[in-house]
């Protein structure tokens, strides 16, 4: 069926995930978690919460735990408003731009500031994942069962230039301002929290300019609200979800497997920091490397996706990634540990980007038209209910044990437990239960 797709209504939505991926980078994954946990909540030393004591990691995994907790009860029910009123885009700037304003918001975040700079990063946190909630809603309407992956994988490989972009630009920020036309010591890490949320601000203009919206808007019965209408289609969707059985066991294991990525991207600097003694600058060159990789294999991925199938691609990459945390837990096995956590960042970066898209495409192919903002606020759900259980889990080992590697271990469960019940899913029949949409 010709859905009157135009390259650049592609390009213009792929270009979000090189605007907001800047947050997953500077924000989330490098400067502001390690600045967060040893400047602001006092690293090692902790603070004192209900009278116990929490290393500043810990209150850090916490809050992104919280965080998440709120985008995943809300957006299945938004998601069900977004598809009924043929409104994802005002529901994706809602998100996008109030993410964007409590991440300029984090540039007053001092030292010992961390009950409002918990509350400033919940509320930018909601606004980065909600977003992708509506965004990742759009994939099925641009593309066919053909070039999803390839779509897909586009707009991850565009994250990561984005991301790696504004990180590399940091880093001159940081490190050689007067290539800037400053003085040194000119900038500091508040200056890379503000960076964020202008390339945010400015490189999301794309996708509301020229991406068309193609829903329709439902009338609204008399005596309903949006709000009623969202809740009653979300539990008709769980009640009827029986007939989409493949979607279903897919959402089951990526909220386990995605539980272990999503705790390594959010510690993984942490980890550096305080267990390797890295420092800002080379944090910040590691996961330069980092983004380089998974540029190349978000690539790599998608056409692996549509050449051998999306679920072979994904158990390939959840291998490698039991692979990582295995020889993160021994680093130093071979050589010096931080020339191993190098080796390491690659092999991760190879499948970073591999396994979400990845996973993102089966979704996609899994999921009706009709309902693509609710089905992929559930999607949502299982991504954002990982990430409550993950920095949860990995906060608790390190709470009770003092030890970042010890957390590690926690990990390789997910990813086993999720391999073995995606080896379950039939990606045949799910393209054809996506055959009949639940109206």
């Amino acid at each position: 069926m010709d859905k009157g797709i135009k390259k650049g209504e592609i390009l213009s939505w792929s270009m979000y995930d090189f605007a907001n991926s800047a947050f997953a980078t500077t924000i989330l994954a490098v400067i502001f978690n390690r600045y967060f946990a040893e400047v602001v909540a006092f690293g090692r030393t902790g603070i004192s919460v209900l009278g116990i004591r929490l290393p500043g990691a810990a209150f850090f995994g916490f809050a992104v735990s919280i965080a998440m907790a709120c985008v995943a009860i809300s957006t299945p029910f938004l998601g069900a408003i977004a598809d009924f009123s043929g409104r994802k885009k005002q529901f994706l700037a809602c998100f996008c731009y109030g993410g964007i304003l409590f991440t300029g918001l984090l540039y007053f975040i001092g030292e010992g500031d961390y009950w409002l700079g918990a509350l400033f990063f919940i509320v930018a946190q909601i606004g980065f994942s909600g977003s992708n909630v509506f965004y990742n809603g759009f994939l099925p309407e641009i593309s066919t069962d053909e070039t999803i992956g390839r779509i897909s994988g586009m707009g991850w490989a565009l994250g990561y230039i984005g991301g790696g972009a504004l990180l590399a630009i940091n880093l001159i920020m940081l490190k050689y301002p007067h290539y800037l036309g400053f003085q040194r010591n000119y900038f500091t890490v508040h200056h890379c929290f503000l960076s964020v949320s202008v390339w945010w601000g400015i490189f999301s203009l794309p996708i509301f300019l020229w991406l068309r919206e193609r829903g329709w808007q439902q009338s609204l019965p008399h005596g309903e609200t949006y709000l009623r209408i969202g809740f009653a289609r979300v539990f008709r969707t769980l009640k009827k979800i029986g007939k989409y059985r493949e979607l279903s066991k897919f959402l089951v294991a990526f909220l386990i497997y995605n539980d272990g990525i999503q705790t390594i991207i959010i510690m993984a600097s942490i980890f550096g920091a305080q267990v390797l003694g890295m420092g800002t600058e080379e944090l910040i060159v590691y996961f330069l490397m980092v983004q380089g990789t998974a540029f190349v294999g978000s690539l790599v991925f998608g056409l692996l996706a549509d050449r051998l199938g999306n679920k072979r691609t994904i158990l390939l990459s959840l291998m490698v990634w039991i692979l990582v945390v295995v020889w993160a837990y021994v680093l130093g096995l071979f050589w010096s540990p931080k020339r191993e956590y190098w080796i390491l960042g690659i092999m991760a970066g190879m499948v970073l980007g591999g396994s979400q898209a990845t996973s993102r495409s089966l979704q996609g192919l899994f999921t009706p038209e009709a309902n693509s903002a609710e089905f992929f606020g559930f999607y949502a759900v299982a991504g954002k209910f990982a990430s409550i259980f993950g920095p949860l889990i990995y906060g608790l080992i390190l709470s009770i044990t003092g030890s970042l590697r010890k957390g590690i271990l926690s990990l390789i469960l997910f990813f086993v437990t999720g391999m073995i019940i995606l080896c379950t899913v039939d990606e045949k029949k799910g393209r054809a239960e996506k055959l009949h949409p639940i109206t």
